[in-house]
């Protein structure tokens, strides 16, 4: 039966029927077969401990039986009250405040009105943002401004606006970033530099040193530009640590996290900022209102299942887990480090990402869709970046199913290289 559903990044002329998932299981998809599907990429990167997990579950269950919406423009509400006295207890510490919103996209929309709105306010406006090249952060009009431009948003070009864009940090090319930033700041127009601390998302799961993120920090600093750093992927334990920032010793101006947040049961995103950012809208003059809200801001439901999530880091052996996940993952990678179908071959806390080596690379590389019907057939969802393979799963994986995974990207490889994929 044809379905009347768009679904997200979808070519629906060529993608085969969407199989039904019936429900979620430890770090498995059930479908409607019953074949349980091993979600390697955590079902887009939000499900952190385990699809399903039963605190969580039971704090969704408990709030229900109190709460539906609120509207939090006139009243708050004790999830959202003390879901923010608990991120602000675990985050890079000089963050003091906490704005709530929906989504990945919507909490670094609010970072970059955030962010003018502090000059704005402070009667010295400044007017650009400096990015990372191949930086996405999102699909709304401002993340896609300034995210990296091409296939993605070409049909949305005339929408967009400018910003200033760093080359990314190449190995042995690093100063040129830097450099590149110290001449953008230069002009005192730079309001902030929004980047994704140590690893890239969808721009290619390509990493840069801590000692990097820490110059780019030193330096904004120094010209008075604000850092706004996007957590939303590289959160809640995936780089290594809760927030990649504290690896780099960094404490950015303003924070964005969603994905996670939740354990990845419930859409919820939250924007942390300095109080120094939060006293330049605060005013007799309610022309300084921050001017940003949406429908569903701080949903206790969705409250109640982050603070439950920060119940689990708290009770739970959650950093034990990233550290034993980490070993598992560096010891299934290393037999790729001489396979000469790969090149790039990397690792960042629980994530792994390595580049099959193809005559036409990136984003719409042929053989990504190839590589995804393969893993499909195999009850892998692993859905890789065009022509770069990565996992990123949840931290309940066990070494058998990681050996699947390997062992299918491996077998995948040697298909290309026969001609057969």
């Amino acid at each position: 039966m044809n379905s009347p559903v768009w679904h997200p990044f979808t070519q629906h002329a060529l993608e085969p029927a969407m199989r039904r998932i019936l429900q979620t299981d430890g770090a498995c998809l059930i479908d409607d077969g019953g074949s349980r599907i091993l979600d390697a990429i955590s079902s887009w990167w939000v499900i952190t401990h385990r699809h399903r997990h039963p605190a969580i579950m039971a704090a969704i269950q408990a709030a229900c039986e109190r709460y539906d919406q609120i509207i939090f423009a006139e009243y708050t509400h004790e999830p959202a009250e003390e879901l923010a006295r608990g991120l602000l207890r675990i985050a890079p510490p000089g963050l003091a405040h906490v704005f709530y919103s929906d989504s990945g996209s919507t909490c670094v929309e609010v970072a970059l009105k955030m962010a003018l709105g502090f000059f704005h306010n402070s009667g010295a406006p400044r007017r650009r943002i400096c990015v990372l090249e191949h930086g996405y952060h999102g699909d709304t009009i401002g993340t896609m401004s300034a995210g990296e431009r091409g296939v993605f948003n070409a049909a949305y070009e005339p929408m967009l606006f400018g910003v200033d864009r760093l080359p990314f940090p190449t190995l042995g090319h690093e100063q040129k970033t830097l450099d590149a930033l110290e001449r953008f700041c230069a002009s005192g127009d730079v309001a902030a530099l929004l980047i994704e601390p140590l690893i890239l998302g969808a721009g290619g799961m390509l990493t840069y040193p801590t000692s990097v993120l820490s110059e780019l920090k030193r330096i904004a600093e120094r010209h008075g530009t604000l850092l706004i750093a996007d957590e939303v992927m590289t959160g809640w334990g995936r780089t290594g640590s809760v927030f990649a920032c504290e690896q780099a010793g960094v404490s950015p101006d303003i924070l964005c996290t969603s994905k996670g947040l939740t354990g990845g049961a419930l859409p919820l995103a939250a924007t942390l900022c300095t109080a120094e950012i939060f006293e330049a809208h605060l005013s007799t003059d309610r022309r300084k209102t921050f001017f940003h809200s949406s429908s569903y801001t701080a949903n206790p439901i969705a409250c109640a299942a982050a603070v439950a999530n920060l119940a689990v880091w708290e009770t739970e052996p959650v950093h034990e887990r990233l550290r034993s996940l980490g070993v598992m993952q560096t010891e299934r990678l290393t037999r790729f480090e001489t396979n000469p179908c790969f090149r790039n071959v990397r690792q960042i806390g629980t994530i792994t990402a390595l580049d099959l080596t193809v005559p036409s690379a990136g984003y719409l590389a042929d053989v990504g869709p190839k590589l995804r019907a393969f893993f499909r057939e195999r009850k892998l969802l692993i859905r890789p970046l065009g022509n770069v393979i990565y996992l990123m799963p949840p931290y309940c994986v066990t070494a058998t199913e990681l050996d699947r995974a390997y062992d299918a990207i491996e077998e995948a490889a040697a298909w290309f290289e026969a001609g057969r994929l």
